[in-house]
C-alpha cells in the first residue's frame, strides 16, 4: 500500500486526542447513584464514550423513554460538565506528536461531535486550546460527522487542501467522514473499541497501535 501522506493532521478528541472516558464514567455513574442504582463497571462504560452523552445515558438507563431520558440526559451533561477535566489527559505519547508538529510548523485541529460548550473548557483546562489551529465542535455547523463538512471546514480553517490532510478517530462515523470530504484517513486501536470490534472493517487507509505511529502520515517539513 502507497501510504498517503499530509501536510497537516486533524484529530477526533474522544477516545483519539484525549482519555476522556474517566471523566464521562464517572459522571455517568454519579447520575445513576442519584438514581438509586448501582455504578457500571468501568469496563463496560468506556466503549461507549466515543458515542456521546446519548448512548452513555442509554447505557446506563436502558429503560428511559422519551422526556424522561431526555432529563437524564441534561442531568448527565451538567454533572460531566461540573467534572470534565478531573481526570482527562492526552493519551500517552500525544505529548510527543504534538510536539513534533510545532517544531516542524506542521498545523493540527480538532473535529468533535462534542458540543462547543463542552469542548472549548475541556481544552482551556488542559492548556491545548492555543495549541490547535482549528477547533470544530459538534454544533460549529449543521452538520456533524460522519458528514464530511466540519472537515472540509477544518481544512478551510487551517488554509490546507482536504486531500493534504489526515484524519484520525476510533469510530467508523469518523472514517466514513474522512473518506467523503477526500482526505487520508486512519483508525487508532487505542481508542474506545468494544470488545471484537476491528477498525479495520471500516476500510480506512490505515490502523495505528500508537499516537506515535501518525508521524509515519505525515509530511514532517515545513510548508
Amino acid at each position: 500500500m502507497t501510504r498517503p501522506r499530509g501536510r497537516a493532521l486533524l484529530l477526533d478528541l474522544d477516545g483519539t486526542l484525549l482519555d476522556t472516558a474517566p471523566d464521562m464514567a464517572a459522571a455517568l455513574n454519579a447520575l445513576r447513584r442519584e438514581r438509586g442504582a448501582a455504578e457500571l463497571e468501568f469496563a463496560t462504560v468506556r466503549p461507549q464514550v466515543s458515542h456521546g452523552a446519548a448512548a452513555l445515558v442509554r447505557l446506563g438507563f436502558p429503560a428511559a423513554r422519551d422526556a424522561e431520558f431526555e432529563g437524564l440526559r441534561g442531568r448527565f451533561l451538567e454533572l460531566y460538565r461540573g467534572a470534565l477535566a478531573t481526570h482527562t489527559r492526552l493519551f500517552p505519547g500525544f505529548e510527543a506528536v504534538l510536539g513534533s508538529l510545532a517544531a516542524r510548523a506542521v498545523p493540527w485541529g480538532i473535529v468533535t461531535n462534542k458540543p462547543g460548550w463542552l469542548t472549548a473548557p475541556l481544552l482551556l483546562a488542559l492548556d491545548l486550546a492555543a495549541r490547535a489551529g482549528c477547533v470544530v465542535s459538534g454544533d460549529t455547523l449543521a452538520e456533524r460527522k460522519p458528514h464530511p463538512a466540519p472537515l472540509l471546514h477544518a481544512a478551510a480553517l487551517l488554509g490546507v487542501e482536504p486531500a493534504a490532510c489526515v484524519y484520525a478517530g476510533d469510530a467508523e462515523r469518523d472514517i466514513l467522514a474522512g473518506r467523503a470530504a477526500g482526505m487520508a484517513t486512519v483508525a487508532v486501536r487505542f481508542g474506545y473499541l468494544a470488545a471484537g470490534e476491528d477498525p479495520a472493517s471500516w476500510n480506512p487507509d490505515g490502523v495505528v497501535e500508537r499516537p506515535a505511529e501518525l508521524l509515519d502520515w505525515i509530511a514532517l517539513a515545513t510548508h
